[in-house]
């Protein structure tokens, strides 16, 4: 019936841009994933960078009370 196309014409004309490809909300949504991801991989670089930095400090402790 022809109620039934023009239905169908405007649910696409409305939705078309989700089937063909990322909405803009696909888009932010990925790349807030994307920025939470790095955000969690360099908090762990400043653990490592922290742990490394204490054990440089005891061992210069260490060290250099040897020296004495």
């Amino acid at each position: 019936a022809p109620s039934v196309y023009y239905r169908w014409q405007k649910q696409f004309f409305e939705g078309g841009e989700k089937a063909f490809g990322t909405t803009k909300e696909t888009a932010v949504n990925r790349l807030q994933q994307e920025v939470e991801q790095l955000e969690e991989k360099l908090a762990r670089k400043d653990e490592v960078l922290g742990e490394v930095m204490e054990e440089y400090v005891t061992l210069k402790k260490v060290l250099g009370a040897a020296e004495w």
